[in-house]
């Protein structure tokens, strides 16, 4: 236990990056998405769960704890999903404390990023986890909100859960990074106006994190 602990430590940042690309991105691997829900999503969000608990290994009791509660909520609701993902307020409370879940990691991981004067390997890292934190909290929000109005979008796949969250995944990353293919398209005025505010989010979060990159690394060199 301890030498887990200590690897998730000391690679906390790696090891949540890592957990955060197979939790977006392993739809590539899997052809067939109706089977999506029995295994691989729950397997993502354990693995998720765990890879976030290094960010929290040596933080004040009062956060391990909020940590804790929310990682058994998340694994509590995320067992349930398969069978209870026909009910709406089920999905939307599911969203919400992945919304919350999520945003909570960012908090601690932002404040890591503004702290140290210097650039190394695990700057760079929580960077990119920071990126992929906003895409995951991106897709929730908007997921909720698809849930709550399902005309909100068009071209989302809805022959399951799992589809449109691939579906959303796609759509926050190519608006976080300015692509755009109008594949999938905003259909009511909240759905534009919630992508404008994501994609700038996106741009802001891009700006600042260079300029704190391009600090700590003239820091180290003048060191």
């Amino acid at each position: 236990m301890n030498r887990m602990k200590n690897f998730l430590y000391t690679y906390k940042y790696e090891v949540l990056l890592f957990a955060l690309m197979q939790h977006l991105f392993s739809g590539i691997f899997v052809p067939d998405l109706s089977n999506y829900h029995k295994a691989i999503w729950l397997i993502n969000i354990v693995f998720l769960g765990v890879a976030s608990i290094g960010v929290f290994i040596q933080k004040e009791k009062r956060k391990k704890i909020i940590q804790n509660i929310l990682l058994l909520l998340v694994a509590l609701f995320t067992i349930a999903l398969p069978f209870y993902n026909t009910i709406l307020n089920f999905k939307v409370a599911v969203n919400v404390v992945y919304i919350v879940f999520f945003s909570f990691i960012f908090w601690e991981l932002l404040k890591f990023l503004i702290r140290p004067s210097h650039i190394d390997f695990n700057v760079i890292s929580a960077a990119a986890c920071g990126y992929f934190l906003l895409i995951e909290i991106s897709v929730f929000i908007m997921q909720n909100h698809f849930y709550l109005n399902p005309n909100s979008f068009k071209g989302i796949d809805t022959t399951s859960p799992f589809a449109s969250f691939i579906d959303l995944v796609y759509f926050s990353s190519i608006t976080f990074t300015s692509i755009g293919f109008g594949d999938i398209i905003p259909n009511s005025h909240q759905t534009k106006l919630f992508t404008a505010f994501i994609g700038i989010v996106g741009q802001f979060y891009t700006v600042v994190l260079v300029g704190i990159l391009i600090s700590k690394f003239s820091s180290k060199e003048k060191e």
